[in-house]
């Protein structure tokens, strides 16, 4: 397999854009990331989507873009893996392109969730779990997550307020992101007094949905000159029961940790090694599972992470230094790929008042679902 880089990267604002069709927002971040490449075309185009058909009522995604921007004749193609989507085409560009299948690809996530209520939207969003065991019985993803947050509060012992810095870190670093959809920093104070969804989760712990797209170009890595090379040091997946319920421990995330710990061994590097991390915070309790399974914290402390102001830009593991999902906002199909643009941003040295000094190596994990699919991606300044 040969060594991968990403030539090019694009991204649109996470906003209500009214303005914009999917056709727009997508073919945006995608001529963005060509143009930033330094070529017009690319040989193959996968894309990361989850909602389209429900909420845009356009399906088949690849030769919808590929027309849109110019790509006649090649192959494209649309992914699906709940919010894991913009991670999976992600990752099928990089396996078409290591392979020597083709000479470039086009990741694209992108999804438009705004034109519709927010009651279609939110079942929309449920189709990603358990039809039979989960949707059929009315849980919601808050739901969920709330469940899973109020039993690992009263299994470890944490007060709803210590999850708060996982949200104001998100906020902080928010403001300096021009393409984040929250620019409002909170305290706890804030935090606490935010209306109720679900409890114990309120506002301020969950993600906001969000039109949106992001996207990379990946060649091989001899063909980047005259910048820096941004190479994938290592790319994995894994998968669990998609119902909360039929986990072993529904307070780990197994596909979480498996992924993570292939993705080290395929780089060749421990956790401790790694500069910064893009983890997937929808709700403030992802980022203390995510945390705890890819091996920064010890099982029921990734709080104390938060509490001890290890997360931010200076800190022992730095994580959402873009804002994450929880403030740049949750383009369910995109968000794998705004991780992986943040993360070649923070590599390149562009991040201003949030960029990590001396940073070499990224990793950013997206998952689908409640924990159900899991990509993890590290990637390597060269």
């Amino acid at each position: 397999m040969r060594k991968i880089a990403i030539l090019g990267i694009g991204q649109t604002k996470v906003d209500e854009h009214w303005d914009k069709s999917l056709r727009e927002i997508g073919g945006e971040a995608a001529l963005t990331a060509l143009r930033d490449a330094g070529v017009e075309r690319a040989d193959a185009l996968f894309v990361g989507n989850m909602l389209s058909p429900i909420l845009s009522g356009q399906n088949q995604l690849g030769a919808f873009f590929g027309d849109w921007i110019g790509l006649w004749k090649q192959e494209a193609v649309k992914i699906e893996a709940a919010c894991g989507s913009g991670a999976a085409a992600f990752r099928a560009a990089l396996t078409a392109v290591a392979s020597g299948e083709v000479e470039s690809a086009l990741a694209l996530g992108v999804e438009k969730m705004t034109d519709k209520a927010g009651k279609d939207v939110t079942s929309a969003l449920a189709t990603a779990s358990d039809a039979d065991y989960e949707l059929e019985q009315g849980v919601s993803f808050v739901g969920i997550n709330a469940l899973v947050m109020r039993r690992y509060m009263h299994e470890f012992g944490w007060k709803h307020e210590d999850f708060a810095p996982f949200s104001i870190n998100a906020h902080a670093n928010a403001l300096h992101n021009p393409y984040a959809r929250l620019h409002e920093k909170i305290n706890v104070e804030k935090f606490e007094k935010s209306a109720m969804v679900a409890t114990p989760i309120n506002l301020l712990d969950a993600s906001p949905i969000g039109d949106g797209a992001a996207a990379a170009l990946i060649v091989p890595a001899e063909k980047v000159r005259g910048k820096e090379k941004i190479v994938v040091a290592a790319s994995a997946a894994a998968t669990d029961s998609i119902a909360v319920h039929s986990r072993r421990d529904p307070l780990f995330l197994n596909a979480a940790h498996l992924s993570a710990k292939r993705a080290y061994d395929m780089a060749g590097i421990k956790p401790e090694e790694i500069d910064f991390f893009e983890l997937h915070d929808a709700f403030s309790i992802m980022a203390a599972l995510s945390l705890e399974a890819a091996g920064f914290a010890e099982r029921g402390q990734a709080a104390r992470l938060g509490l001890e102001n290890q997360i931010g830009v200076d800190g022992k593991i730095p994580i959402c230094v873009r804002g994450g999902l929880k403030a740049r906002g949750h383009p369910v199909g995109a968000t794998g790929m705004y991780q992986i643009v943040e993360v070649v941003q923070q590599l390149r040295g562009e991040c201003g008042a949030t960029q990590i000094a001396d940073a070499s190596i990224g990793m950013a994990q997206n998952i689908g679902g409640s924990g159900a699919t899991v990509f993890t991606h590290i990637l390597r300044r060269e």
